[in-house]
């Protein structure tokens, strides 16, 4: 998938994540998966995060093993971080990052936390159920609305820099309920689950 396909990534790194993002986007693509994100952290140790799943959601723990070997011996010749790091290959998990116009429609009616590269309506932080795209824009009904301002928010999705779902008892009913029924749909088996999801 390229950045002009219909459900491209909206909500992308920035830095050597965009970097290191770029190098492994194209494997993990030619293999049936989407890249959800890619991180760099220090927390013992510098670790290199690379969410990914199938465009249905899914993602088991074979399936995590298929990308680290994709991606792996691609980023060996690239060579995108010049130390030492762990890599960890993992679902989205079930307070995901939102990054695609897919996943604000399929999330819609569960709670999500907003950044905005800029300012919209004197804020750059938003929380709140997501309720709908509109166009270009994603409709929220906010829990955090200060005194006199709109419940109701219309951010641009060009102006998000991150979005995640909450974890909340709804989501993780929800969750597992279409773990369920794509378990169902497609046999698989409890112990291919990745355990992130």
């Amino acid at each position: 998938m390229d950045d002009n396909s219909a459900d491209a990534r909206l909500v992308k790194e920035e830095g050597l994540d965009a970097v290191v993002a770029s190098v492994i986007a194209p494997p993990i693509e030619d293999l049936g998966f989407r890249l959800v994100r890619a991180r760099m952290f220090d927390h013992n140790g510098l670790t290199m995060q690379v969410m990914a799943e199938r465009p249905d959601g899914t993602m088991s723990v074979n399936d995590c093993e298929a990308v680290s070997r994709a991606i792996s011996p691609v980023l060996d010749v690239e060579d995108p971080v010049s130390q030492a790091y762990n890599l960890e290959i993992s679902s989205p998990g079930i307070d995901r990052p939102l990054v695609r116009r897919s996943d604000f429609e399929t999330w819609a009616g569960h709670t999500a936390k907003i950044e905005s590269a800029y300012l919209v309506d004197g804020r750059k932080r938003w929380r709140g159920i997501l309720v709908k795209l509109e166009g270009d824009d994603l409709v929220l009904r906010r829990d955090n609305a200060a005194k006199g301002e709109e419940v109701e928010a219309r951010i641009p999705l060009q102006s998000i820099s991150a979005a995640n779902l909450v974890l909340t008892d709804e989501l993780v009913r929800e969750a597992l309920k279409r773990d369920k029924a794509l378990r169902n749909a497609n046999d698989i088996e409890d112990d291919d689950l990745d355990t992130n999801n």
